[in-house]
C-alpha cells in the first residue's frame, strides 16, 4: 500500500465494501497530478509515473471515476497488465471503488479468451492444445535437427526463440536480425534458426501452441478478419496499459488490433522508462517515449510526487538514475519525496558472502525487535542461486521467510481447507465452534482452532511455520476487515468475511503473510516493504558477467534502480569481498555504487575504504599484500624462475607431492577441460596442478595461497579440488554449476532471467491460463 494514500481503509470510504457514494467521491484524496489523470477520460492519455508514486492509484481511479460518471461503461473497459499479481491487485481495487465488471486481465489471459472465443468461427474446429512446457519439445527440436545440447543450453535456446517470436522474427530471418541487434546468441545463429524452425514445425504437426502463439494467433485473427475485429472493437471501446515500458512489438501489435491503431484511440498507458528490466526479452520503452509522435494529441501527465520513500531514499535513487545514459535516462524522472525524513541508507562491506548473510539476518532481527513486521522486510539479490545463503541465516536465527514466486496465497491447502470451514460455519449460523467468541476475529481464530491454529507460532522455519503464517493472515484479515466494516456502519459477522475471502480468491487479492520475502530484483518490481536489503552488489553480478553492451549495463543499472525503490524507509546496500571465507578479497562494489557510497566517486573505479561515513558503514575486509621474495620451502633460496615460484620450491629441491592427488587432479581437469572445450591449461596448468599435490590444501584460504588459484578459479573450481586433496569424489553437478564470479554460469545467468521473465513479464503462469481456458469465454 502507498503511505499517506492507503486505498483499502483511509479515503475509500467504508473500505471493505465502503463504495464511494458517487464520481466524485472517486477524486477524493487524489493529488493534482493523479486528479489529472483521473479526470482525462477521452483521447488517448500518456502518464509517466515513477516509482511509488501511485501509478495503479491513478489509473484505477480514472477508470472508476469514467465508469461512475457514465463516460464508460464497465463491460467496455479493458486493463491490462503483464502479471497476474498486479492484474488481481487492479481487480481488487475497482471492485473497491464500484467498478464492476470492468475486464483487467494480462495480456496472454485477455488474448487467450478470444482466441477460444472466436477461434472456431475463424479457424474452424477447437483450438490447439496451450503446450505447458516448451523446453521438452525444445530439446526435441534440437535432437531432430542434428545438435547435441547441454541443459543450459537447452534454456538458453528457449530464451531465444521466445525472444525471437515475441519480437516478431521468424525463423528465415533470424540471423540477420541477432547480427543487426547485436544479440549475444548462445550457439551459432544459424544453427538456432533451424532448431527454431524444427520447434514451429514440430508443434503444428502435434496441434499444440506455446505462450507466444496465443498472442500471435489472436492478432492474426483480428488482422485477416475485419468482422472480427470489429466485434472486438465495438466490446472494448476503452484501454489501459499498465507497465507500457514492457510492451514487447508482439504485444504492441495486438494492442493496435484491439484499439484499431487510430491516432484518436481511447487508450490510456502508463510507465516509466526508467524502469525498463526485460529488454533481453523483446520489450522496449520505445513505444512509451514514442507515444507523443503517434498521438500528438495525447494528453501527458507526469506524476514525481513519491509516496513510498524516504527523502533520504529517494536522494539515492535519484542519484542513482542522474549517472545513467541513453534515451531512458534523458527521459528521467526526479522524483520528488512526500514523506517525513528517515535514516540514511547503509552501505556494508563484508569479508566474504556468509558473513554477508549472517550479518543481514542479525539487521534483519534487530529491525523485528524493534517492532518492523516480517512481512515489511525484503532481501533482494540479482540471481535466484543467491538466496540460500540466506534462507540459511534466517532459519538459523529463527526467522520465518517466504520466497517470492511461491505457491499463490489462496491455492495453498491449508487455506483451501480454511476457507471450507470457515464457510460451514457460516452456513450454520450457530456453530459450536464460534459460540462464545465475541467478534469476527475471535469466530475466526477458534474455526481454524480446530485444525491446529494456534495464537503463538511454532518454533523454527519450515513448512510447520508456513502453515501457521498462512492462517495467521486469515485471521489478521479478519481483524482489518471487522474494523473497517464498523468503521462504515456496516455488518462485519462470518458470512460477510466468506464472501470478502471469496472475491479475493478471484481477483488474486491476497492478504500479506508474515515473514521475511527473498525475492530477485526481477521478482520483485512492483512490491514494496519498510525495510530493502540489497545484497551482493558485486562487480560481475550486478552488473552481472554477461552485461556487455552499453545498452545492457544501462538496464542493470535500472535493475538497481528498481530495487532502492522498493524500500520505503531503511535501505542497506552490501557486497562481500570473496565468496568463501578466506578467500581472496578480489572482489568490487559495484559501479553502480560509485558517487553513491561514502568515499567513492562517480565514473570511477575507487579503493576499498575503512571506518564509517555519515549516513552509512563501509567495512573492508582488507586487501592479501602484495607478496615479496619467494623462497625454497627446502633449501631456504630466493626464487626467481616462475615455476619455482608457484612450486616454492628450487627445480632440484626434494618434492613432497602426493603422486596419487597429482594424477587424480589431472584426470579431474582433464574432464572439465572436455565439458568446457577449452584446452587442459585453462583450467589449470600442470605447475599448479603440482603445486595443489605438494601442499593437499584442506581449506579455501590455504587453497588461495597457490600461485595459479586466482579468486575466479577458487570460487569455479575451489570446491572439486578440495573434495580430491580430501580423498573424494568431487561433485560434478556442483562444479558445473559454478561460475567465474558468482557461483552461476553465464549461460544459466541469463536462463535465471529468461525464467523469471516468462513468470513476471510475458503474463501469468502455466496454471492461470489453464485456469482461464476452463471459464466460459467471452468476447
Amino acid at each position: 500500500m502507498e503511505p499517506m494514500q492507503e486505498e483499502l481503509l483511509i479515503d475509500t470510504p467504508g473500505g471493505y465494501g465502503g463504495r464511494p457514494a458517487d464520481a466524485d467521491a472517486v477524486l477524493a484524496g487524489l493529488d493534482p497530478e493523479q486528479r489529472a489523470v483521473a479526470t482525462a477520460l477521452h483521447g488517448p492519455v500518456c502518464v509517466l509515473a515513477g516509482a511509488g508514486t501511485g501509478k495503479t492509484r491513478a489509473i484505477t481511479h480514472r477508470i472508476a471515476y469514467g465508469v461512475r460518471s457514465g463516460v464508460f461503461q464497465p463491460q467496455q473497459v479493458l486493463a491490462v497488465t503483464f502479471t497476474a499479481r498486479a492484474a488481481g491487485e487492479m481487480r481488487g481495487r475497482l471492485r473497491q471503488l464500484g467498478a464492476d465488471g470492468v475486464q483487467a486481465r494480462t495480456f496472454h489471459a485477455a488474448a487467450l479468451r478470444q482466441l477460444q472465443y472466436f477461434w472456431p468461427r475463424a479457424v474452424g474446429g477447437e483450438v490447439p492444445r496451450l503446450l505447458e512446457r516448451k523446453v521438452q519439445l525444445v530439446a526435441e527440436a534440437a535432437a531432430r535437427s542434428g545438435l547435441r545440447v547441454q541443459r543450459t543450453e537447452l534454456r538458453d535456446l528457449t530464451g531465444e526463440i521466445e525472444w525471437a517470436k515475441v519480437t516478431q522474427i521468424v525463423p528465415d530471418d533470424y540471423p540477420v536480425a541477432v547480427a543487426k541487434a547485436g544479440r549475444d546468441a548462445p550457439r551459432d545463429a544459424a544453427e538456432i534458426a533451424r532448431v527454431y524452425a524444427t520447434y514451429e514445425q514440430t508443434k503444428r504437426d502435434r496441434n499444440v501452441i506455446d505462450f507466444e502463439d496465443v498472442l500471435l494467433l489472436t492478432a492474426a485473427i483480428l488482422e485477416d478478419r475485419p468482422e472480427i475485429a470489429d466485434r472486438v472493437r465495438a466490446q472494448y471501446r476503452h484501454f489501459t496499459v499498465d507497465e507500457y515500458q514492457d510492451v514487447s512489438p508482439l504485444q504492441q501489435r495486438l494492442l493496435d488490433q484491439w484499439t484499431g491503431g487510430g491516432a484518436g484511440a481511447s487508450l490510456c498507458v502508463v510507465g516509466d522508462a526508467s524502469q525498463t528490466i526485460y529488454s533481453f526479452t523483446g520489450a522496449t520503452p520505445d513505444y512509451l517515449l514514442n507515444f507523443r509522435v503517434k498521438h500528438p494529441d495525447a494528453t501527458v501527465v507526469k506524476l514525481v510526487r513519491d509516496y513510498r520513500s524516504t527523502p533520504q531514499v529517494v536522494q539515492l535513487a535519484n542519484g542513482l538514475l542522474a549517472q545513467a545514459r541513453g534515451a531512458a535516462a534523458r527521459h528521467r524522472l526526479e522524483l520528488v519525496s512526500q514523506r517525513p525524513a528517515g535514516p540514511e541508507p547503509v552501505f556494508v562491506e563484508y569479508a566474504d558472502e556468509p558473513t554477508e548473510a549472517e550479518s543481514t539476518a542479525y539487521r534483519i532481527k534487530e529491525l523485528m525487535d524493534q517492532g518492523v513486521r516480517a512481512s515489511e522486510i525484503a532481501v533482494l539479490f540479482r540471481t535466484n542461486s543467491q538466496s540460500e545463503v540466506y534462507e540459511q541465516a534466517l532459519a538459523d536465527l529463527g526467522l520465518a521467510y517466504q520466497l517470492k514466486g511461491a505457491e499463490r496465497f489462496f491455492e495453498r491447502p491449508e487455506v483451501r481447507e480454511a476457507g471450507l470451514l470457515l464457510r460451514g460455519a457460516a452456513r450454520s449460523g450457530d456453530d459450536p465452534l464460534t459460540a462464545g467468541a465475541p467478534d469476527l476475529a475471535a469466530q475466526v481464530r477458534a474455526v481454524l482452532a480446530s485444525r491446529g491454529f494456534t495464537a503463538t507460532p511454532p518454533a523454527g522455519s519450515g513448512a510447520v511455520r508456513e502453515r501457521w503464517e498462512s492462517l495467521a493472515a486469515l485471521v489478521r484479515l479478519a481483524e482489518e476487515f471487522e474494523t473497517a466494516r464498523r468503521g462504515a456502519g456496516e455488518p462485519a459477522d462470518l458470512s460477510a468475511y466468506v464472501a470478502e475471502l471469496d472475491a479475493r480468491a478471484a481477483a488474486q487479492h491476497a492478504p500479506a503473510v508474515e515473514g521475511v520475502t527473498l525475492a530477485s530484483l526481477h521478482a520483485a518490481k512492483g512490491l514494496e516493504w519498510d525495510a530493502v536489503f540489497l545484497v551482493g552488489l558485486t562487480e560481475g553480478t550486478l552488473p552481472i558477467i554477461y552485461a556487455k553492451t552499453d545498452e545492457q549495463l544501462e538496464e542493470e543499472r535500472r535493475l538497481l534502480y528498481v530495487g532502492v525503490t522498493r524500500a520505503r524507509a531503511h535501505l542497506s546496500l552490501s557486497w562481500a569481498l570473496s565468496r568463501s571465507p578466506g578467500g581472496r578479497a578480489s572482489r568490487k562494489p559495484s559501479r553502480f555504487l560509485d558517487g553513491l557510497r561514502p568515499g567513492s566517486a562517480a565514473g570511477q573505479r575507487t579503493s576499498r575504504g575503512r571506518g564509517s561515513a555519515e549516513g552509512g558503514v563501509e567495512r573492508s575486509a582488507g586487501r592479501r599484500a602484495p607478496r615479496g621474495p619467494v623462497k625454497c620451502r627446502v633449501c631456504g633460496r630466493t626464487l626467481t624462475e616462475a615455476v619455482e615460484r608457484k612450486l616454492r620450491r628450487c627445480e632440484g629441491c626434494p618434492s613432497a607431492m602426493d603422486e596419487g592427488l597429482y594424477e587424480r587432479l589431472r584426470e579431474w581437469r582433464s574432464r572439465r577441460a572436455k565439458e568446457q572445450g577449452v584446452p587442459a591449461y585453462v583450467v589449470f596448468t600442470d605447475a599448479t596442478l603440482m603445486a595443489i599435490a605438494e601442499d593437499a590444501p584442506t581449506s579455501t584460504g590455504e587453497l588461495s595461497l597457490i600461485s595459479g588459484v586466482g579468486a575466479m578459479k577458487l570460487d569455479k573450481y575451489g570446491a572439486a579440488v578440495l573434495s580430491l586433496c580430501a580423498g573424494e569424489d568431487p561433485d560434478e553437478d556442483q562444479a558445473a554449476e559454478a561460475d567465474d564470479l558468482s557461483g552461476e554460469a553465464a549461460g544459466d545467468l541469463a536462463a535465471d532471467d529468461a525464467e523469471q521473465a516468462r513468470q513476471e513479464l510475458s503474463g501469468e503462469p502455466f496454471e492461470e491460463l489453464r485456469e482461464e481456458s476452463r471459464n466460459s469465454p467471452e468476447k
